[in-house]
This record gives C-alpha cells, sequence and structure tokens, in this order.
C-alpha cells in the first residue's frame, strides 16, 4: 500500500462519472423536504399519514434512538442527532469509544493505530478538515518507493519506477473500462484478468525478456490486495469502477487518529448516555401496524427499548448474524449483505532501537515505502513467496518519527500469520516468532548488520482482526468477482428499514467514493441521523464536507 491517489475521474468527466454522480445524489437526499411549508417538529399536530403512525404518537416526548456500536458511523450518529433533540444510548461492546479506529502503545511514546493509518483523499473530506482543526500530523514520502525483486536485490529508481508507471496507468484504465462499460464486463472477470490482456499489449512477446517483465508486472499488480485487503485474483473488474477515493492526496496518519477520534467523539461524550461492553445480539423491529418500541436484546439478557435504532456493526458482523433480527431482513437486504465482499488486512508493526535502514546519504537508504517482490529466499516460512508491503515510520518530522516498520498484509498472509500467532500462550511468544518470520524482510533493508543491537527488534504488534467478532472478523468492505449487483446492494443497506426504525450505518453503506474508509463510515453516521431527523419533521442540513 503506498500513497498514490486511487481518484482517476477527471472533473470534467464527473456528470457522467457513475460514482460522482452517486456522491451527488447522497449529497441531496438527506436535504429532501418531507414538508415544504409545515414545521412538524414544534407541533403534535403533524398527521399520522405524513410521519407515519408509530412516529406520530411519541411526539409528546423526545424520540428515544439506539445506536449499536461506538464507531465513527455511531459517535457522527449520535452527533446529529443530538443537534436535533434527540434522546440518545449509544451501545457497546468494547470497554472504549472508536471501533476499529483505536491506538496501542509500541514503547514507551510511540502510539500507533491499530486501525486505520490513512486519509482517503483530501478534497472536501471531514476527516482532513478535522486533522487540520486538531493539529493532526499527517505526511507522505517525496521519495519513490524502494523496490527489491525475488532475489532481495533493490531494483535501480529507473526501472522501480517504470514498473510502478505501468501498474497506476493500468489501473487507472481499468477504472475507465469499469466506468464505462460494466454492464457488459462478464461478473467472473477479474482485475487480474485485465492486468493479463493490458500486459500482453504493453510487453509484446516480440519484445526482449518479456516473460521476465510481464512476471515482474504480475508481482507488482498484487500491490492491489493491500488496498481492499483481498486478492487482485478475487477483484472484480465489473465493480472496480466502485474502489475509485475521493480526489486529492492520500495522507498517512503520522500523529494518528487520536485526536480525530476524540474530536469525533466529543458531542457524544457530553450528550448521550453510553452502554459499554454490551453486546447487542438480537433487535425486534416495529411497523405503523403494531405501533410498538423497538427492542434490543443484549447477550445478558436486558431488554432495551427505542423509537429508531441504528445499527452501525461492520459488514462481517452482519453477515455472520442473519439472526439477529427480527423479523427477518427483507430477502434483498439479506441478498446485499451476502454479494458484498469483506476483506482481511491485518498490520505487523515492528519497532527497533534505531531506524538503520536510514543514513546521512538518502540515496543509499530505503525510504518511504518499501516493496519486496515474490521472495524465493525464506521458502520454509514463506513457501508462497508473498509480497512483503512496508511502510517506514522514521522519515516524519519529529515528534512523529519513530524507528518502526509497519508491515501491511492480507489474505492468505493474514489467516496464516493470525492463526499461528494466535497458538501462542504469551506476548514474549508472540513477538519472537513475528520477529522471526519478518527477519528475512527487515534484513534486506540498507545498513542492516546481523548482530548489531541497532538492527534487533525491541517490540512489537500485531492486528488480529480476523480474530475480532466484534470487527466481524476482517477489515471492511470490497467487491469480489461473480458480483451482479454490485451498486444496488450498497443502495440497499444504505437504505435500511426506515418504516420499521431500523437503519444501517456503516463504511458499506457509505456514498461509493467514501467506501471502506473511515470518512464513508462518518458520512453514513450523518447520513442516518440526519434522514431519522427528517423522519420526525425536525430541520434539514447538508452533509458535512460535500460542496
Amino acid at each position: 500500500m503506498d500513497a498514490h491517489t486511487v481518484s482517476f475521474t477527471s472533473a470534467a468527466e464527473r456528470s457522467t462519472s457513475r460514482i460522482w454522480k452517486d456522491l451527488s445524489a447522497y449529497h441531496h437526499v438527506v436535504a429532501i423536504d418531507l414538508l415544504e411549508k409545515e414545521d412538524m417538529s414544534a407541533t403534535l399536530s403533524v398527521t399520522a399519514n405524513v410521519i407515519g403512525k408509530r412516529r406520530a404518537q411519541i411526539l409528546g416526548r423526545l424520540p428515544r434512538v439506539g445506536i449499536v456500536g461506538a464507531g465513527f458511523a455511531g459517535l457522527r450518529c449520535a452527533d446529529i442527532l443530538l443537534q436535533h433533540g434527540f434522546d440518545v444510548t449509544v451501545i457497546e461492546g468494547r470497554n472504549r469509544l472508536g471501533g476499529r479506529v483505536h491506538q496501542v502503545p509500541l514503547r514507551p511514546g510511540h502510539l500507533v493505530d491499530a486501525g486505520p493509518n490513512w486519509i482517503h483523499g483530501t478534497n472536501n473530506n471531514p476527516i482532513m478538515e478535522i486533522a487540520r482543526k486538531t493539529d493532526t500530523a499527517t505526511g507522505t514520502w517525496e521519495s519513490e518507493t524502494s523496490v527489491m525483486d525475488d532475489a532481495g536485490k533493490m531494483l535501480p529508481i529507473p526501472v522501480a519506477e517504470t514498473h510502478s508507471s505501468m501498474l497506476w496507468e493500468i489501473i487507472g484504465d481499468a477504472f475507465t473500462h469499469s466506468n464505462k462499460n460494466g454492464a457488459t464486463i462478464d461478473a467472473n472477470e477479474s482485475l487480474f484478468d485485465f492486468f493479463g490482456k493490458q500486459l500482453a499489449k504493453r510487453i509484446p512477446e516480440n519484445s526482449p525478456d518479456f516473460e521476465q517483465k510481464r512476471n515482474i508486472m504480475f508481482q507488482f499488480a498484487e500491490v492491489w490486495g493491500a488496498y481492499v485487503g483481498s486478492h487482485i485474483v478475487n477483484q472484480s473488474l465489473r465493480f472496480f469502477w466502485l474502489e475509485e477515493c475521493i480526489d486529492g492526496e492520500n495522507l498517512f496518519c503520522s500523529g494518528t487518529y487520536e485526536k480525530i477520534l476524540a474530536e469525533i467523539a466529543k458531542p457524544a461524550v457530553e450528550g448521550v448516555k453510553f452502554k459499554y461492553k454490551t453486546i447487542v445480539n438480537k433487535v425486534r423491529s416495529s411497523d405503523d401496524e403494531t405501533c410498538d418500541t423497538l427492542k434490543v436484546y443484549t447477550e445478558v439478557g436486558e431488554t432495551l427499548e427505542f423509537d429508531e435504532v441504528v445499527f452501525t456493526a461492520p459488514l462481517g458482523w452482519l453477515k455472520q448474524h442473519p439472526d439477529a433480527f427480527d423479523p427477518p431482513l427483507p430477502a434483498r437486504l439479506s441478498k446485499a449483505i451476502k454479494n458484498i465482499g469483506y476483506g482481511c488486512l491485518e498490520k505487523v508493526i515492528i519497532n527497533f532501537p534505531k531506524a538503520f535502514w536510514l543514513s546521512a546519504k538518502p540515496e543509499t537508504d530505503a525510504r518511504g515505502f518499501i516493496l519486496l517482490l515474490g521472495p524465493s529466499y525464506a521458502p520454509d516460512s514463506n513457501p508462497h513467496r508473498w509480497n512483503q508491503e512496508i511502510v517506514e515510520l522514521a522519515s516524519f518530522a519529529p515528534p512523529n518519527s519513530h524507528p518502526t516498520l509497519l508491515f501491511y498484509t492480507y489474505g492468505d498472509q493474514s489467516r496464516f500469520l493470525t492463526n499461528e500467532v494466535a497458538k501462542l500462550a504469551s506476548k514474549e511468544k508472540k513477538d519472537a516468532f513475528l520477529y522471526e518470520w519478518f527477519r528475512p524482510y527487515y534484513s534486506r533493508l540498507p545498513h542492516y548488520e546481523e548482530g548489531s543491537p541497532d538492527c534487533e527488534p525491541v517490540s512489537c504488534f500485531a492486528t488480529d482482526w480476523l480474530k475480532d467478532d466484534l470487527a466481524g472478523n476482517g477489515s471492511y468492505s470490497n467487491f469480489q468477482v461473480g458480483l451482479e449487483e454490485g451498486d444496488k446492494d450498497i443502495e440497499i443497506m444504505r437504505e435500511g428499514m426506515p418504516d420499521r426504525g431500523l437503519w444501517l450505518a456503516g463504511e458499506h453503506t457509505a456514498p461509493f467514493v467514501a467506501l471502506g474508509t473511515v470518512t464513508g463510515a462518518y458520512w453514513s453516521g450523518e447520513s442516518v441521523g440526519q434522514r431519522i431527523a427528517q423522519a420526525y419533521g425536525r430541520e434539514k442540513r447538508g452533509m458535512d464536507g460535500i460542496n
């Protein structure tokens, strides 16, 4: 994963781009008037045929909203509802706020993000605005990606640049092709298939060393897996256009998401009731026939009653708990939840006494992004020759620089590592396993000296989202081969069941351009909060960060 922008639609093309049309529609849907001339928030005279009998019968008191999940979607939704005068309770399975956004101490003075590291797109992005407001340090790297071949030898910069440029040209062409021709692309065609066809044109068989060049490019192509948490062979070409992100830079949160989370959580912390370490196992929704309250049941046997329920559980959790809803979700909504893929991006973060890969001669260093292609030199531990993708954190400006290597893994490698680590009983044994497993890769970095104390790891942290039930045993939504109605599936989840008082929010219900991102989760909570306010005739607002 590097900082290359994943926005390929020019300003001139946005009027015909499905992903940008959706963003515009998403903006406008939260500003629809239910009644143009009547202020429904101030009187009980609002008729049931306007807002529904179930909602009309409670207008003499504050509507009660239960939000399941205290991640960015839930916190932003709570903020919006508080602004509109609702009584809000947030139910959270963990003992903290933030969901997948949280920090862990790597060693004294060094916090790292266990969840998202990036702000995807800086233009009209509310998370970027909050980062500026909170003085959260962000950064990128001016140096080119350092690339090692399968023998562990550093590729010359011009050669690496040539391959990297071709990679992103092909990805750009794939976005264009998917956006224009998605309706006719076979559902089983993958992004990897597209790469194969493109490489046959760009590196013809009559060119020198064409097999070697194509092989290197196929290894480069695997980089895409770290963007979506699944291998490129699983990436749907038909719905590849849904992977485009907000335009602008991709910035690394070198100061972590800590202050951003605190800023977003502040209104909720000050104004709502929290129930921590409370796991929901069923929600009973209602309608205008029964006119009953919605009931939320917890694992410890508690029953909570609300007028509306916002469910922000991750997509992976929804997939695994179809029986959590009574009555069952409509068939088309259940199908949508089943259809959309769910990735498994994991991280291993290793800290050293000193950033040995940096020196007084930058031209000899490895800075920023480091890509190790199909390593053949660790056959016992890595027989599948999984690429290794590293972000080094020592090049940032103080105080946010520290001698740390961040490894991104996905797919089978993530599953293998999390399973192996889970078998070990102690933190010391887990760390020792990871130090040795990754040694063939960090030992290939410039200036490494075997036996030097500066080159020996001193601390380590590995995520295990695949083992985390509350995270849905994975990372975030993606679009895999075989998908036939990906955009409709997202729209169906985004709609939820407002007639029954049940709403869905989270990155999987975001505007297309922000799916799978922190910004998407934030926007989804904002949208649902405003839609609920409108359902009760309360004030309308536009989405934060969209012009």
